[in-house]
């Protein structure tokens, strides 16, 4: 019998000692707290972490200042958890795999010297805008939509006017005024609530105190940001 105890001790030491070299992430935020889980991965502008007690919370990656090996496997606070989850919740197009268009495949599409020089005077990412062309008319340089919205980036009429567009239809005008609307966006939006502005209008952001639970609206990010690789 005191031969089973031993063994018994012995093998729920070597447990123990196996948990606690067991390596995890530690995650310094910008407010100097930190947070200990199984792993951490970036999707996108999001962190997505692995909880120690299981399951996972989403936030804002640029919260996270650094990422540091953790060797010391404590149990996360409850509160903690809870806190970390409520920040921001897990929005539809996190985890939707991305798909970087290539090099090669951006220069056969069509504008793509155009759109590449535009975007490059811009400092937008020239993806970005092959993407939210791709979703907004399919390179149709005359496409028109129900609304009135115009050309390559779909302009409508009052946006066309704020950038000084005469003729929508015009390739050259029509991406000019589309990237430097998109910048203007992205200068006071994070990326998927300026996209989500893009299609909704700013003031349908400003209504609803971010993203609008449209499900067209969430599909048109989704499937930008997918298309983009962002």
């Amino acid at each position: 019998m005191r031969r089973l105890l031993v063994s018994f001790v012995v093998v729920c030491s070597s447990f123990v000692v196996g948990v606690r070299a067991s390596s995890a992430d530690l995650l310094v935020f910008k407010t100097g707290r930190t947070m200990s889980v199984q792993s951490y991965r970036v999707d996108g502008e999001f962190g997505i972490a692995l909880l120690r007690a299981g399951g996972e919370v989403t936030f804002p990656s640029a919260m996270v200042t650094r990422v540091d090996p953790d060797e010391v496997p404590y149990p996360m606070p409850v509160a903690d958890i809870v806190g970390v989850a409520e920040m921001t919740p897990a929005p539809a197009w996190v985890g939707v795999p991305r798909t970087t268009m290539a090099d090669a495949v951006l220069a056969a599409r069509p504008f793509a010297e155009l759109i590449s020089t535009v975007a490059a005077s811009h400092h937008v990412d020239a993806r970005l805008i092959h993407a939210v062309i791709e979703q907004e008319s399919n390179y149709q340089a005359r496409a028109r939509s129900k609304k009135g919205a115009r050309g390559l980036m779909q302009l409508m009429p009052a946006t066309a006017r704020q950038y000084g567009v005469r003729d929508s239809y015009d390739p050259r005008s029509n991406i000019e005024a589309g990237v430097r609307h998109l910048k203007d966006l992205l200068s006071r939006l994070e990326l998927p609530t300026a996209l989500a502005a893009y299609n909704a209008g700013e003031g349908t952001i400003r209504r609803h105190g971010g993203l609008p639970p449209f499900p067209e609206t969430q599909n048109y990010v989704r499937r930008i940001l997918q298309r983009a690789g962002q």
